[in-house]
């Protein structure tokens, strides 16, 4: 499908551009590599350079805070329970549990979900658990995720749980808890380098594979240029991403990537330039996005000016739904939070007691080698067929998604 560019959109992005490229480092990571999956992981998650075979080289609005670029503030966001017991210490699955849990999220930016379903759903599974739990957002700032730590620490956090920011700074977190005698968890980003005593996530790997399968449905046959936007390269979970990705869509010879790049911190406004970037460079003849997350996706879809191509997401967020729904995205992915939450309160309870966390497996760390005890969950692939499982799940709510112009395409679709 030829693409026609916006001059005035692309400069205007453009601009957002290098604002944001003036704040943003790029950190170089491993990747991680699932026992449960038979293709061998990469060593590095190295930004995957922007290509073109045929010579050249996230939201209710284009860019909303549903897909996290809203504005950052400089703070951290906070969140702290209390079980009601003043000794701190409680009975549960028949032991008893002694101590405060610590759980800093990355930020607001790279996905609406860690504010609106990651930190209620962690309060609700440690208050329902009757374990104290402290809450907080490092605001996508990695001195100040460094800064949330040492405080919680000293606070007399017995569990530390985070989602790095990049590899090098959460490794040091990790070590530094350690040296304090506090155990740590990996949740939903493995710390390459670091030294969690278990890592609580998705099949990352599967979660790319589901996004290559669903965009190859929404393809279908023949001769298609798709284009990769890519997580962030120094999240290693967006490398497993692409790699999951690639393992399926590499498979179909009549597919053609023509052009493929890491999105900086997952940046909204970024991946807006880029795509506007690909679709010059490609002459706009571009057929499917394998985008990597619903922000990004939302991003491709704000620069087609009205034209329909597949497009996937991740998250299932209320703007990658209302984005299916409309017919402007193909697919999502949903990992359903209070699985994930339950699974990291089940995992710090159990250190909390002395003992090791159940876990399904293991996964490996490609910077160190060591095999870290893991949790992997299953996603699901979310099409307009399926959005109703969502909202049965309570990962949105059909009064969030079936707003204004969307209640009608719900009830087409049987979502209530």
């Amino acid at each position: 499908m030829r693409l026609k560019t916006s001059a005035g959109v692309g400069l205007l992005v453009a601009g957002a551009l290098v604002v944001a490229a003036c704040g943003n480092s790029t950190n170089s990571s491993g990747s991680s590599s699932s026992s449960s999956s038979s293709s061998s992981e990469s060593s590095s998650a190295s930004s995957v350079a922007s290509s073109s075979a045929t010579g050249g080289s996230d939201s209710s609005t284009a860019m909303s805070s549903d897909t996290g670029s809203s504005s950052m503030s400089s703070g951290a966001s906070s969140s702290s329970m209390s079980s009601g017991m003043s000794s701190g210490s409680t009975s549960s699955g028949g032991g008893t549990v002694s101590g405060k849990v610590g759980v800093i999220l990355p930020d607001t930016k790279s996905s609406a979900r860690w504010q609106t379903k990651d930190q209620p759903t962690l309060e609700a599974a440690f208050k329902k658990a009757g374990v104290d739990a402290i809450v907080q957002n490092a605001q996508g700032d990695a001195g100040q995720m460094t800064t949330i730590a040492d405080q919680m620490i000293t606070q007399g956090v017995k569990v530390l749980a985070i989602v790095n920011l990049d590899n090098n700074s959460g490794a040091a977190i990790e070590k530094n808890a350690a040296s304090k005698g506090v155990k740590t968890l990996d949740y939903d980003r493995l710390t390459l380098g670091g030294s969690a005593d278990a890592y609580i996530s998705y099949d990352n790997i599967k979660v790319g594979e589901l996004q290559g399968q669903g965009l190859a449905d929404c393809l279908g046959q023949g001769d298609k240029n798709i284009v990769y936007l890519n997580g962030s390269p120094d999240d290693s979970n967006a490398t497993d991403f692409a790699k999951g990705a690639h393992n399926v869509l590499d498979k179909i010879t009549s597919y053609k990537v023509v052009a493929e790049q890491a999105v900086p911190k997952w940046d909204n406004q970024q991946a807006a330039t880029i795509f506007q970037q690909m679709i010059t460079k490609t002459g706009g003849k571009i057929d499917g996005v394998l985008a990597a997350n619903d922000g990004l996706g939302n991003a491709a879809i704000s620069q087609l000016n009205g034209a329909k191509i597949p497009v996937t997401g991740q998250d299932a967020t209320v703007q990658g739904l209302q984005n299916i729904l409309a017919g402007t995205q193909c697919m999502t992915v949903f990992k359903d939070a209070n699985k994930e939450a339950q699974a990291l309160a089940d995992a710090a309870i159990a250190l909390l007691k002395g003992e090791k966390p159940a876990t399904t497996g293991t996964i490996k760390d490609s910077k160190s080698g060591r095999e870290v005890p893991a949790v992997l969950l299953t996603p699901e692939s979310i099409t307009i067929k399926n959005v109703q499982d969502v909202i049965k799940a309570g990962g949105q709510t059909a009064a969030d998604v079936c707003k204004d112009q969307y209640a009608a395409l719900c009830k087409a679709n049987g979502v209530s």
